[in-house]
């Protein structure tokens, strides 16, 4: 028997967004779910709660899947993982470390549910890494019906392009089979104060440095003020004092330099297995600031100098409202909603000081700087474009809506966020 939780008020990770109920019913089985999904007109799926804008929340009620978080099935002839959509890269890393196998990359904190970043399109960084949805090969879930309906990338192609980035449109989520690859170690160097006029002559010998590459900045200066790059053991990165005339460091660092780097992940070359490098937190410490905003741009792999120095221009107007931003590459796919779809792509994140009025101010005119290059905002973080914008930018935006139709005919999944900017017309 379902029962709701207690009505305490329900927010997401930072604390900026307050939900529209506090209606949070845990299923513990997919019998559970599939009477909820059939007991219910309209309500969202509430995962970790990761996603700083409203594409999660609903003023009906909340399905919690968070009691869902084992591991099914590990078939390793097939190097895949079959897990329940509740569990965490946190939780499912180490298990697979355990047993020889890994992800081929991670997102910079562990602390998110695998069904909920996949259908966003969350990424890590990597020249030839995709986003974290490229690894799912299969899914299944309930649909508006309460039908179970399982699609995979070798059965049913298009239509498993449209469901994988799904941005809780189709269904909900039970559970998901990922790629695997055999286990590896990993270094971590962290640099310091690289000039910008480096990374402007250097970009591509920067970015291909290591297996992931991230750049810290907050804009105040032309420079970067971290480079971190990790570096699978079995191909190497030579650590030298000075990479592109950035220093090595001498101690570990936080991204952002006044914080304690006690919840990040090792560095100084200190060897540690994928999962305790690739990520920049530590499972079981909070990750970055706290309280705070986020928002994060996606423009062709191209365009990438263009945009940087867009945004350096905007200094006087992004610095102050600034906690840091992050600059990562991330390779091309083909899932239709995916912020990469058919373009490797660059990626300028932006965390910002929990100040949404003047976040807010700011938004518009990032955008616009990058409006020419054919920018595209993460569908779980703050932007400020509009709906024909935005949709303009997604090629397969009408297959997608045809998709959802044929799955949840009556909206039954769809909220605010999807309205506004999917579905009306």
């Amino acid at each position: 028997m379902l029962s709701a939780e207690s009505k305490e008020k329900l927010t997401n990770w930072s604390g900026n967004l307050e939900y529209g109920t506090e209606q949070l019913t845990p299923a513990t089985s997919q019998a559970e779910v599939q009477q909820f999904v059939k007991d219910h007109n309209s309500f969202k799926v509430l995962g970790t709660r990761h996603c700083f804008n409203d594409i999660a929340n609903t003023r009906n009620e909340f399905l919690s899947l968070k009691p869902q978080d084992q591991v099914i099935a590990l078939d390793k002839s097939a190097r895949t993982v079959t897990i329940e959509a509740g569990m965490t890269y946190g939780q499912l890393a180490p298990y697979l470390h355990q047993n020889g196998f890994a992800l081929h990359n991670l997102a910079s904190l562990p602390h998110i549910s695998v069904a909920g970043a996949c259908t966003t399109a969350t990424h890590g960084s990597g020249e030839k890494n995709g986003n974290l949805s490229t690894a799912v090969s299969a899914l299944e879930f309930v649909i508006a019906s309460g039908e179970v309906r399982t699609l995979s990338r070798e059965k049913d192609e298009e239509n498993f392009k449209g469901a994988v980035v799904g941005l809780g449109a189709l269904g909900v989520i039970t559970k998901i089979t990922l790629d695997l690859q055999p286990t590896f170690m990993m270094q971590q160097w962290v640099y310091e104060n690289l000039p910008l006029d480096q990374l402007t002559k250097n970009f591509d010998a920067i970015e291909a440095a290591g297996y992931s590459v991230s750049l810290f900045t907050d804009w105040r200066e032309r420079s970067i003020n971290e480079v971190w790059i990790k570096s699978r053991m079995d191909v190497g990165f030579k650590a030298a004092p000075e990479f592109y005339g950035g220093k090595l460091a001498t101690r570990n660092l936080h991204p952002i330099i006044e914080l304690s780097a006690e919840n990040c992940t090792g560095q100084m070359g200190v060897p540690g297995p994928w999962y305790e490098r690739l990520p920049h937190f530590r499972m079981g410490f909070t990750p970055s600031a706290g309280k705070e905003l986020q928002s994060e741009y996606f423009v062709p792999r191209e365009h990438a100098l263009d945009a940087i120095l867009a945004v350096q221009r905007l200094n006087e107007m992004v610095s102050p409202h600034l906690l840091i931003s992050e600059i990562r590459t991330i390779a091309a796919d083909d899932l239709w909603m995916s912020t990469c779809y058919k373009r490797p792509s660059v990626t300028i994140h932006f965390t910002w000081k929990q100040d949404w009025p003047a976040v807010n101010k700011v938004l518009p005119v990032i955008e616009r700087e990058l409006e020419p290059l054919q920018v595209r905002p993460h569908w779980g973080k703050l932007f400020a474009m509009s709906r024909e914008k935005l949709q303009s930018r997604y090629d397969k935006l009408p297959e997608f809506v045809a998709l959802c139709n044929e799955f949840d005919p009556k909206g039954k999944f769809r909220n605010e966020f999807l309205n506004r900017n999917i579905f009306r017309t």
